[in-house]
Protein backbone atom coordinates (compact mmCIF):
# COMPACT_ATOMS: atom_id res chain seq x y z
CA UNK A 1 0.00 0.00 0.00
CA UNK A 2 1.56 3.41 -1.28
CA UNK A 3 1.28 6.40 1.51
CA UNK A 4 0.83 9.88 -0.47
CA UNK A 5 4.05 12.31 -0.25
CA UNK A 6 1.13 14.72 0.83
CA UNK A 7 0.36 12.61 3.83
CA UNK A 8 3.87 11.50 4.62
CA UNK A 9 4.76 15.37 4.82
CA UNK A 10 1.70 16.10 6.74
CA UNK A 11 2.59 13.73 9.45
CA UNK A 12 6.24 15.38 9.94
CA UNK A 13 4.84 18.42 9.81
CA UNK A 14 2.87 17.59 12.95
CA UNK A 15 6.41 15.75 14.62
CA UNK A 16 8.41 18.95 13.82
CA UNK A 17 5.71 20.59 15.78
CA UNK A 18 5.77 18.33 18.47
CA UNK A 19 9.40 18.89 18.89
CA UNK A 20 9.47 21.96 18.72
CA UNK A 21 6.55 22.99 21.34
CA UNK A 22 7.66 19.69 23.31
CA UNK A 23 4.33 18.43 23.62
CA UNK A 24 4.92 15.91 26.98
CA UNK A 25 6.38 18.67 28.84
CA UNK A 26 2.53 20.00 28.71
CA UNK A 27 1.45 17.47 31.45
CA UNK A 28 4.04 19.56 33.69
CA UNK A 29 1.42 22.45 33.60
CA UNK A 30 -1.84 21.57 34.35
CA UNK A 31 -0.92 20.91 38.17
CA UNK A 32 1.09 24.52 38.99
CA UNK A 33 -2.52 26.06 38.54
CA UNK A 34 -4.51 23.15 40.66
CA UNK A 35 -2.08 22.81 43.20
CA UNK A 36 -2.17 26.66 43.64
CA UNK A 37 -5.67 26.99 43.92
CA UNK A 38 -5.99 24.60 46.53
CA UNK A 39 -2.68 26.27 47.88
CA UNK A 40 -4.68 28.90 48.65
CA UNK A 41 -7.59 27.64 50.73
CA UNK A 42 -9.94 27.18 47.43
CA UNK A 43 -11.11 24.73 45.37
CA UNK A 44 -10.81 24.12 41.52
CA UNK A 45 -13.16 26.31 39.63
CA UNK A 46 -14.25 27.74 35.96
CA UNK A 47 -11.93 30.10 36.64
CA UNK A 48 -9.50 27.91 37.56
CA UNK A 49 -9.93 25.76 34.09
CA UNK A 50 -9.57 29.15 32.17
CA UNK A 51 -5.83 29.63 34.19
CA UNK A 52 -4.71 26.34 33.16
CA UNK A 53 -5.79 27.22 29.58
CA UNK A 54 -3.99 30.41 29.75
CA UNK A 55 -0.76 28.64 31.54
CA UNK A 56 -0.78 25.89 28.66
CA UNK A 57 -0.93 28.76 25.98
CA UNK A 58 2.13 30.64 27.69
CA UNK A 59 4.12 27.80 28.28
CA UNK A 60 3.95 27.09 24.34
CA UNK A 61 4.68 30.35 23.58
CA UNK A 62 7.98 30.51 25.90
CA UNK A 63 8.60 26.91 24.13
CA UNK A 64 8.45 27.93 20.43
CA UNK A 65 9.84 31.45 21.38
CA UNK A 66 12.96 29.45 22.85
CA UNK A 67 13.92 28.06 20.20
CA UNK A 68 13.33 30.96 17.76
CA UNK A 69 16.49 33.04 20.06
CA UNK A 70 18.35 29.90 20.03
CA UNK A 71 18.11 28.82 16.25
CA UNK A 72 21.86 29.79 15.27
CA UNK A 73 23.22 28.29 18.39
CA UNK A 74 21.00 25.19 17.84
CA UNK A 75 22.19 24.93 14.17
CA UNK A 76 25.63 24.17 15.87
CA UNK A 77 24.87 22.03 19.08
CA UNK A 78 21.22 20.68 17.52
CA UNK A 79 20.75 20.26 14.31
CA UNK A 80 18.28 18.12 14.48
CA UNK A 81 15.69 20.40 16.01
CA UNK A 82 13.37 21.44 13.36
CA UNK A 83 14.26 25.52 12.67
CA UNK A 84 18.00 24.30 12.04
CA UNK A 85 16.71 21.19 10.33
CA UNK A 86 14.40 23.63 8.08
CA UNK A 87 11.36 21.54 8.68
CA UNK A 88 9.79 24.90 10.83
CA UNK A 89 10.47 28.08 9.60
CA UNK A 90 11.94 30.22 11.87
CA UNK A 91 9.16 33.28 11.10
CA UNK A 92 6.63 30.46 11.69
CA UNK A 93 7.68 29.86 15.54
CA UNK A 94 7.66 33.89 16.26
CA UNK A 95 4.35 33.88 15.01
CA UNK A 96 3.27 30.96 16.96
CA UNK A 97 4.91 32.22 20.04
CA UNK A 98 3.26 35.64 19.36
CA UNK A 99 -0.36 33.68 18.73
CA UNK A 100 -0.43 32.02 21.93
CA UNK A 101 0.90 34.59 23.83
CA UNK A 102 -2.03 36.46 22.93
CA UNK A 103 -4.59 33.55 23.46
CA UNK A 104 -3.38 32.70 26.78
CA UNK A 105 -3.52 36.32 28.12
CA UNK A 106 -7.21 36.37 26.44
CA UNK A 107 -7.71 33.15 28.56
CA UNK A 108 -6.20 34.93 31.78
CA UNK A 109 -8.67 38.23 31.46
CA UNK A 110 -11.59 35.64 31.47
CA UNK A 111 -10.33 34.10 34.54
CA UNK A 112 -10.99 37.38 36.06
CA UNK A 113 -8.87 40.34 36.98
CA UNK A 114 -6.75 38.98 39.43
CA UNK A 115 -5.68 36.25 37.13
CA UNK A 116 -4.89 38.40 34.57
CA UNK A 117 -2.43 40.92 36.93
CA UNK A 118 -0.38 37.59 37.46
CA UNK A 119 -0.44 36.08 33.70
CA UNK A 120 0.68 39.65 32.65
CA UNK A 121 3.91 39.54 34.23
CA UNK A 122 4.27 35.91 33.74
CA UNK A 123 4.14 36.40 30.28
CA UNK A 124 6.89 39.63 30.31
CA UNK A 125 8.82 37.08 32.34
CA UNK A 126 8.75 34.73 29.64
CA UNK A 127 9.70 36.79 26.73
CA UNK A 128 12.13 38.15 28.69
CA UNK A 129 13.56 34.95 29.66
CA UNK A 130 13.85 34.05 25.66
CA UNK A 131 15.05 36.89 24.88
CA UNK A 132 17.54 38.64 26.83
CA UNK A 133 18.13 36.77 30.29
CA UNK A 134 18.70 33.05 29.31
CA UNK A 135 22.26 32.83 28.85
CA UNK A 136 22.93 35.49 32.29
CA UNK A 137 23.60 34.45 35.93
CA UNK A 138 19.78 35.61 36.64
CA UNK A 139 18.19 33.13 33.91
CA UNK A 140 17.47 30.55 35.96
CA UNK A 141 15.93 32.76 38.71
CA UNK A 142 13.62 33.91 35.69
CA UNK A 143 12.85 30.20 35.06
CA UNK A 144 11.80 29.55 38.37
CA UNK A 145 9.69 33.08 38.99
CA UNK A 146 7.99 31.83 35.66
CA UNK A 147 7.02 28.70 37.36
CA UNK A 148 6.22 30.23 40.73
CA UNK A 149 3.97 33.09 39.01
CA UNK A 150 2.36 30.32 37.18
CA UNK A 151 1.23 28.82 40.45
CA UNK A 152 -0.28 31.93 41.63
CA UNK A 153 -1.58 32.12 38.59
CA UNK A 154 -3.95 29.59 39.75
CA UNK A 155 -4.11 30.81 43.60
CA UNK A 156 -5.57 34.39 41.92
CA UNK A 157 -8.84 32.20 40.74
CA UNK A 158 -9.72 31.56 44.59
CA UNK A 159 -8.80 35.30 45.15
CA UNK A 160 -6.30 34.51 48.13
CA UNK A 161 -2.94 34.12 45.86
CA UNK A 162 -0.58 35.03 48.75
CA UNK A 163 -1.43 32.39 50.78
CA UNK A 164 0.39 30.26 48.28
CA UNK A 165 3.48 32.03 47.79
CA UNK A 166 5.14 29.62 50.31
CA UNK A 167 4.26 26.41 47.79
CA UNK A 168 5.01 28.67 45.06
CA UNK A 169 8.32 29.59 46.57
CA UNK A 170 9.08 25.60 46.53
CA UNK A 171 8.02 25.01 43.14
CA UNK A 172 10.38 27.81 42.00
CA UNK A 173 13.49 26.29 43.71
CA UNK A 174 13.07 23.11 42.17
CA UNK A 175 12.56 24.69 38.66
CA UNK A 176 16.12 26.47 39.68
CA UNK A 177 17.87 23.47 40.50
CA UNK A 178 16.45 21.97 37.12
CA UNK A 179 17.49 24.92 34.76
CA UNK A 180 20.82 25.69 36.26
CA UNK A 181 21.32 21.82 35.28
CA UNK A 182 19.72 22.11 31.80
CA UNK A 183 22.24 25.45 31.06
CA UNK A 184 25.39 22.21 31.00
CA UNK A 185 23.14 19.86 29.06
CA UNK A 186 25.26 19.95 25.41
CA UNK A 187 28.48 20.05 27.04
CA UNK A 188 28.46 18.30 30.35
CA UNK A 189 31.77 18.26 32.21
CA UNK A 190 30.95 18.98 35.93
CA UNK A 191 29.07 17.50 38.40
CA UNK A 192 28.36 20.54 40.44
CA UNK A 193 25.11 21.37 39.22
CA UNK A 194 23.76 17.96 39.15
CA UNK A 195 25.13 17.80 42.38
CA UNK A 196 23.15 20.92 44.01
CA UNK A 197 20.38 20.26 42.48
CA UNK A 198 20.03 16.79 44.12
CA UNK A 199 20.94 18.63 47.76
CA UNK A 200 17.95 20.61 46.45
CA UNK A 201 15.87 17.62 46.06
CA UNK A 202 16.32 16.37 48.96
CA UNK A 203 15.58 19.27 51.07
CA UNK A 204 12.57 19.96 49.07
CA UNK A 205 11.13 16.66 49.66
CA UNK A 206 12.01 16.90 53.33
CA UNK A 207 9.94 19.82 53.08
CA UNK A 208 6.75 18.86 51.19
CA UNK A 209 6.82 15.66 53.69
CA UNK A 210 6.69 17.69 56.59
CA UNK A 211 3.39 19.14 55.71
CA UNK A 212 2.45 22.87 56.31
CA UNK A 213 0.67 24.35 58.67
CA UNK A 214 -2.80 25.85 58.38
CA UNK A 215 -3.83 21.93 57.28
CA UNK A 216 -6.25 19.46 59.18
CA UNK A 217 -3.66 18.81 61.98
CA UNK A 218 -4.32 22.39 62.95
CA UNK A 219 -7.60 22.57 62.62
CA UNK A 220 -7.63 19.52 65.32
CA UNK A 221 -5.34 21.54 67.54
CA UNK A 222 -7.88 24.48 67.25
CA UNK A 223 -10.99 22.11 68.02
CA UNK A 224 -8.86 20.95 70.94
CA UNK A 225 -8.15 24.15 72.38
CA UNK A 226 -11.49 25.61 72.04
CA UNK A 227 -12.82 22.31 73.89
CA UNK A 228 -10.40 23.62 76.60
CA UNK A 229 -11.83 26.77 76.26
CA UNK A 230 -15.48 25.41 76.87
CA UNK A 231 -14.08 23.33 80.01
CA UNK A 232 -12.53 25.76 81.65
CA UNK A 233 -15.54 28.07 80.74
CA UNK A 234 -17.57 25.76 82.23
CA UNK A 235 -16.13 25.08 85.24
CA UNK A 236 -15.80 29.20 85.88
CA UNK A 237 -19.12 29.35 85.61
CA UNK A 238 -20.20 26.52 87.78
CA UNK A 239 -17.70 27.58 90.63
CA UNK A 240 -19.22 26.07 93.60
CA UNK A 241 -21.50 23.80 92.36
CA UNK A 242 -19.45 20.28 91.75
CA UNK A 243 -22.30 18.66 89.97
CA UNK A 244 -22.66 21.69 87.32
CA UNK A 245 -19.05 21.17 86.82
CA UNK A 246 -18.81 17.54 85.87
CA UNK A 247 -21.59 18.41 83.53
CA UNK A 248 -20.29 20.93 81.99
CA UNK A 249 -16.38 19.51 81.43
CA UNK A 250 -17.86 16.05 80.78
CA UNK A 251 -19.78 17.59 78.06
CA UNK A 252 -17.22 19.55 76.55
CA UNK A 253 -14.69 16.73 76.63
CA UNK A 254 -17.32 14.74 74.81
CA UNK A 255 -17.98 16.66 72.44
CA UNK A 256 -13.83 17.20 71.70
CA UNK A 257 -13.84 13.30 71.06
CA UNK A 258 -16.47 13.51 68.76
CA UNK A 259 -14.55 16.26 66.69
CA UNK A 260 -10.89 14.68 66.70
CA UNK A 261 -11.89 11.46 66.18
CA UNK A 262 -13.13 11.45 62.83
CA UNK A 263 -9.91 13.86 61.63
CA UNK A 264 -7.34 10.85 63.21
CA UNK A 265 -7.81 8.37 59.99
CA UNK A 266 -8.17 11.27 58.06
CA UNK A 267 -4.24 12.48 59.12
CA UNK A 268 -3.28 9.55 58.60
CA UNK A 269 -4.35 9.10 54.84
CA UNK A 270 -2.88 12.57 54.23
CA UNK A 271 0.12 12.18 55.66
CA UNK A 272 0.28 8.48 53.72
CA UNK A 273 -0.42 10.58 50.41
CA UNK A 274 2.11 13.11 51.19
CA UNK A 275 4.91 11.00 51.77
CA UNK A 276 4.05 8.49 49.08
CA UNK A 277 4.08 11.64 46.85
CA UNK A 278 7.16 13.41 48.30
CA UNK A 279 9.42 10.04 47.82
CA UNK A 280 8.11 9.87 43.84
CA UNK A 281 9.23 13.35 43.63
CA UNK A 282 12.76 12.71 45.16
CA UNK A 283 13.12 9.43 42.86
CA UNK A 284 12.30 10.41 39.97
CA UNK A 285 14.32 13.64 39.89
CA UNK A 286 17.15 12.19 42.26
CA UNK A 287 18.13 9.14 40.31
CA UNK A 288 19.26 10.60 36.99
CA UNK A 289 20.67 13.63 39.28
CA UNK A 290 22.38 11.04 41.31
CA UNK A 291 23.87 9.57 37.71
CA UNK A 292 24.92 13.04 35.96
CA UNK A 293 27.14 13.62 39.27
CA UNK A 294 28.48 10.16 38.70
CA UNK A 295 29.41 10.89 35.26
CA UNK A 296 28.85 14.42 34.16
CA UNK A 297 28.51 13.27 30.03
CA UNK A 298 25.80 15.54 28.04
CA UNK A 299 23.82 12.70 27.59
CA UNK A 300 23.26 12.33 31.10
CA UNK A 301 23.05 15.58 31.97
CA UNK A 302 20.34 16.18 29.01
CA UNK A 303 18.32 12.72 30.86
CA UNK A 304 19.01 14.64 34.39
CA UNK A 305 17.16 17.29 32.82
CA UNK A 306 14.42 15.35 31.58
CA UNK A 307 13.97 13.90 34.64
CA UNK A 308 14.15 16.82 36.68
CA UNK A 309 11.17 18.05 34.27
CA UNK A 310 9.42 15.22 34.69
CA UNK A 311 9.80 14.90 38.66
CA UNK A 312 7.20 18.69 38.47
CA UNK A 313 4.54 17.17 38.20
CA UNK A 314 4.80 14.54 42.06
CA UNK A 315 5.90 17.71 43.25
CA UNK A 316 2.81 19.47 42.15
CA UNK A 317 0.97 16.31 43.49
CA UNK A 318 2.74 16.74 46.76
CA UNK A 319 2.35 20.17 47.54
CA UNK A 320 -2.10 19.90 46.57
CA UNK A 321 -1.31 16.83 49.33
CA UNK A 322 0.13 19.21 51.48
CA UNK A 323 -3.12 21.64 51.35
CA UNK A 324 -5.20 19.41 52.21
CA UNK A 325 -6.78 18.51 48.87
CA UNK A 326 -6.10 14.54 48.87
CA UNK A 327 -8.53 14.44 45.50
CA UNK A 328 -6.34 17.47 43.38
CA UNK A 329 -3.26 15.41 44.65
CA UNK A 330 -4.35 11.69 42.66
CA UNK A 331 -5.53 13.93 39.82
CA UNK A 332 -2.47 16.09 39.40
CA UNK A 333 -0.23 12.73 39.95
CA UNK A 334 -2.02 11.01 37.58
CA UNK A 335 -0.46 12.54 34.89
CA UNK A 336 2.81 11.52 35.71
CA UNK A 337 2.08 8.09 33.60
CA UNK A 338 0.94 9.96 30.64
CA UNK A 339 4.09 11.88 30.41
CA UNK A 340 6.42 8.95 31.01
CA UNK A 341 4.56 7.08 28.13
CA UNK A 342 4.97 10.46 25.40
CA UNK A 343 8.73 11.33 26.99
CA UNK A 344 9.47 8.44 24.80
CA UNK A 345 8.41 9.91 21.62
CA UNK A 346 9.12 13.12 21.80
CA UNK A 347 11.77 14.76 24.29
CA UNK A 348 11.02 17.31 27.07
CA UNK A 349 14.40 19.25 26.69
Amino acid sequence: MRVSPLRGASVSGRRAWAELLRLPALLTVPGDALSGAVAAGGRPNPRTLLAIGSSLCLYEAGMALNDWADRAEDAVERPHRPLPSGRIRPSSALTAACVLTTAGLGLAARAGRPALAVAAPLAATVWAYDLALKHTPVGPVAMAAARGLDHLLGAATTGRPQKALPSAALLGTHTLAVTTVSRRETQGGTSLPPLAALAATATLTGLVARGARGTRRAGSTGAGKRTATATGTGMGTATGTGTGIATRAGTAIAAGRRTLAPDRPNLTLDMALRTALAIAYAATAGRRYTHAVLNPSPPLTQRAVGGGVRATIPLQAALAARAGSALTAVAIAALAPLGRKYAKKVSVT
